[in-house]
Parts: structure tokens; sequence; C-alpha cells
């Protein structure tokens, strides 16, 4: 997307300079609070998933970071730009997809992605250049000529995906964008996610798909009633949620039913079931530490074949951490 590149002037900002940065961010309609006091911090690469109920304030603050509305109080800054000083420079840098959008019935699927490259200025050869290079991105090639409104929902999500794209965008808002689609429609855009997290984009995304957000996240909120009571990476939020540990073990060499016996003398070990040939191992504690477990087994003349915690997803960190109150 070097087109794009050119016509877009890059934010003097280092390496290590946050791409996204919030302070305090409030916004209150008389008693009610829709976003209070959030602190966010995003860096260049960072794919960030933004999980909560409806009304927890996710879309508030993305409005707010597409400078479409103003907050109560606080600060925040896209690009190293302030959202009261310096609206129209953030708008250049970010590319903004609500939930649900607008198109035009009597477009074509170019026309539309012609206009809007033509709304930032891109002109002649470089916006013909800059919209066959986004459709392609997007796998919408082969539908240049069709009309918008014959498109499906998640055709219509990726033309949406490729107009925020058309001005190469430092930093992406991305509201439920993979709301309202089929399971094969989700994976593509899952895997379109893929691709701009591979090309260094920022990417701040909602979803209530959670499962696939782990796999497309480096860093993970969960916000409910307007604050964000979680924040960090998808392994510390797994880690923050788990609140048992359990183990799957499989020996060779002794009879399964010696380990399980070996296993329940330990002291961190709480409860040992034998499921399908393999141990499952509950420990006490979800902080224990759990590999001299495996040394004792190896000493007493087991050999490991299966030696595992039980992984917690993102779907059960979200239910452990998440009462399912709104604002």
């Amino acid at each position: 997307m070097s087109t794009a590149m050119e016509m877009q002037s890059a934010p003097n900002l280092s390496a290590d300079s946050p791409m996204i940065e919030t302070h305090g961010l409030t916004k209150q309609y008389g008693q009610l609070f829709a976003l209070k006091d959030l602190d966010l911090t995003l860096y260049r690469g960072d794919v960030y998933g933004f999980i909560g109920p409806n009304g927890a304030g996710k879309t508030t603050t993305m409005r707010i970071l597409a400078t479409l509305l103003n907050p109560t109080r606080g600060e925040a800054y896209v690009c190293g730009h302030s959202i009261y000083n310096a609206p129209k420079e953030i708008r250049r840098m970010i590319g903004y997809m609500p939930d649900f959008f607008g198109v035009y019935d009597d477009m074509k699927v170019i026309e539309y992605l012609e206009f809007f490259a033509s709304a930032y200025r891109i002109k002649g050869e470089a916006r013909r250049k800059i919209c066959a290079e986004v459709l392609e991105l997007v796998d919408l090639t082969y539908k240049r000529d069709a009309l918008v409104t014959s498109l499906s929902r998640g055709m219509t999500q990726r033309l949406g995906l490729a107009r925020v794209l058309l001005h190469n965008p430092q930093v992406l808002l991305l509201d439920e964008p993979a709301s309202g689609l089929d399971p094969r429609a989700r994976i593509e855009i899952r895997a379109l996610l893929k691709q701009l997290r591979s090309m260094g984009k920022t990417i701040l995304v909602s979803s209530h798909i959670l499962p696939e957000l782990a796999d497309i996240c480096n860093k993970i909120g969960i916000i409910e009633q307007g604050q964000l009571i979680v924040n960090g990476t998808v392994e510390d939020v797994m880690t923050q949620a788990r609140t048992e540990r359990i183990l799957h073990i499989q020996v060779a060499g002794r009879p399964q039913h010696e380990a399980a016996d070996l296993l329940i003398s330990r002291e961190e070990v709480e409860t040992v079931d034998l499921r399908g040939g393999v141990l499952i191992v509950k420990l006490k504690r979800p902080d224990i530490r759990h590999s001299a477990l495996a040394q004792n087994l190896i000493e007493e003349g087991f050999e490991l074949m299966l030696f595992k915690e039980e992984e917690i997803n993102l779907e059960t960190a979200f239910m452990h951490l998440t009462k399912g109150i709104t604002s």
C-alpha cells in the first residue's frame, strides 16, 4: 500500500511512543457513567481486544478516540495528537469502522471506494491504484463492478475495512467487525485482521466472539459498567481468571493406578481421576507450581507420555471476571 503511504504524512513519533493513550477518560450523562476513568496505552503493532457486554462503554471509547464524541473529562492522545487540540490530524491517522455503517444504493463497489478516496484527496492514478490494492487486500477484486447493495453481510464488512484502509491509517478502531456474520465470514474477517496485524497496524477491536480474539490479539481489556476491570496481555488475563489448576497426565512403564496413588499422596494434589486412560489431577491452589510432580513420577520409574496443564479459554475468563452488568 505504498501509494497510500505517500498520501499521508507520518506522525512524528518514536518507535516506543504510544499510538493510543488515555488518562482518566470519562463520559457522563447526568448520573450515568458510560465511561469512567479509562487509562489505556497501546503501542505500534498492538492488537487490543476490547471485551464487554452491550452498554459497557466500548463504542463510547471508540467514538471519543475517533473525535466523534467529546468526553466529560480526561484526556486522550492518538498518534501523539490530543483529541481536543488536533481532531483533524487524528482523523487523518485513523480508520474508524462502526458496527453498522451506511452504503449508497446506486454505487458499484469500485465507485464507493473511489468516492471515499477522493474525500481523502487521493487523486488520479494514485486513487485508482489504491482502490485496486485495498480490493485485493480484502479479496473483493472480483466484486469491483457489483452494486454495493448486492453484497452479503460478510462482503459488506470487508468493503467497510477496505474503505478505512484507503488512506493507510496508522490506527484502526474496529467496532464489532464480525457482528452478525456467518462462520465462514467470521473466519475471513479474522484472517484479514491477522494480515493487518502483520502490516504493523495498531488495532483496537471490540467483539463478542471471544475465542477468536485470543488468536488475533496480543492484549485484552475487559470493560464493565464503563470501567476497565481487566487490562493486560492475553496470558495475564487468563492467569487472572484461573480459579483452579488441572493437569492431564498419562504414564507408561508402570500401571496408571500406581501413578494415581503416588499423585494423591502429594500435599499439593486435591483429587485424581482416571478418564479414558488419562489422569486428571486437580491441584489445591491455582498458584501451585507443578513441575515437581513430573520429576517425582520420573524418579519413581514412570515414563511420561502426557503432562500438560488444562487451558482456560478467553470465553471462560470473561465469564469468571465479569458480572454481566451494564451502565
